[in-house]
């Protein structure tokens, strides 16, 4: 079976074929179609229900370049895994949106359906839960979503906070004081606040008392009135400290909580707070849960193959 798909212009066909054709290859191999390239635009050649699925991709990309929205390599590959797990309704209509504007101008998009879904239940929610694996952007999006409310002046203050646990080294063995000692368990949240907001204006802001960025134990006794707040690690909470925290929101406040539960570094007699919290709140009306999976990880892609082989031997990650 053979499909014609016309090109409008030569950037378009550009965009959406990649240089040398770079992405067409991903496209054909992933789904084990010929692509051939025109004057016109594209030919795909080969079984019929892979030619079409490899035409709605193509048709998809051609649409999210009309939009003005950039295609690249992993967003082709994306697209295209969808389409082979017969997910086609998912990727017909898919553009990314964008969130937030990085302090050099780089716009934040969401960039799988996952990582949508999750944008939109902040939109939309109180409390959200972002549960997956490393890669999928659920740090970063959250703060992405923190930074645009602040400077849309939703809130007024941006509170971020982690577990301090323990992964292999004793707090007790590193230098410094307190403060000190925690500070590596925050590295990930003050990298993507300098990103976003640029390390002046996080500066400003920290010295303002406007960003926070603080270990868990810091919260208890508090109510977080008009913030932004984002628990991260939240496997690393036990069922105390995670219902301590949510029972810390205020009045116009929203909060995000994110975690992976293949990566639990507690003790092995200890619950994780975050596995109870899926359990109990499921139900609850204000409350989302929303599951990310190797499939929304935005990284190297030798971090899904790495992913994938833990899931297959069911180990704890690291």
């Amino acid at each position: 079976m053979e499909r014609r798909i016309s090109v409008d212009h030569p950037q378009a066909a550009l965009a959406v074929f990649g240089t040398c054709n770079g992405h067409l290859d991903i496209i054909g191999q992933i789904l084990g179609v010929d692509c051939e390239v025109t004057d016109s635009g594209l030919i795909i050649s080969g079984d019929s229900e892979s030619v079409g699925k490899a035409a709605a991709v193509c048709d998809q990309l051609l649409e999210i370049d009309r939009q003005g929205h950039p295609i690249n390599l992993q967003l082709v590959t994306y697209l295209t895994d969808m389409a082979n797990e017969n997910h086609l309704d998912q990727v017909v209509g898919y553009t990314p949106d964008c969130i937030c504007v990085t302090a050099k101008g780089r716009p934040v998009r969401s960039k799988t359906l996952g990582q949508k879904n999750f944008v939109q239940s902040i939109r939309d929610n109180e409390i959200t839960f972002a549960i997956g694996p490393a890669g999928t952007g659920k740090t970063y999006l959250a703060v992405a979503m923190a930074v645009n409310a602040f400077r849309a002046h939703e809130v007024s203050r941006i509170i971020l906070t982690r577990p301090a646990v323990e992964a292999g080294e004793k707090l007790g063995f590193l230098p410094g004081d307190l403060q000190n000692k925690v500070d590596p368990y925050m590295r990930p949240l003050y990298d993507a606040l300098n990103e976003l907001m640029g390390v002046d204006q996080y500066l400003k802001n920290l010295d303002k008392g406007l960003i926070e960025v603080s270990p868990l134990a810091y919260m208890r006794g508090r109510t977080l009135d008009d913030s932004f707040i984002i628990l991260d690690e939240a496997q690393n909470t036990t069922p105390e400290q995670i219902k301590m925290f949510l029972t810390r929101l205020g009045f116009h406040s929203r909060a995000v909580v994110t975690g992976d539960i293949t990566q639990i570094d507690l003790p092995f007699e200890k619950k994780s707070g975050l596995k109870e919290a899926r359990h109990i709140l499921q139900d609850v009306e204000g409350i989302a849960f929303v599951e990310l999976s190797q499939r929304d990880v935005v990284r190297n892609a030798l971090v899904q193959r790495i992913i994938r082989a833990y899931e297959k031997t069911g180990q704890r990650g690291g």
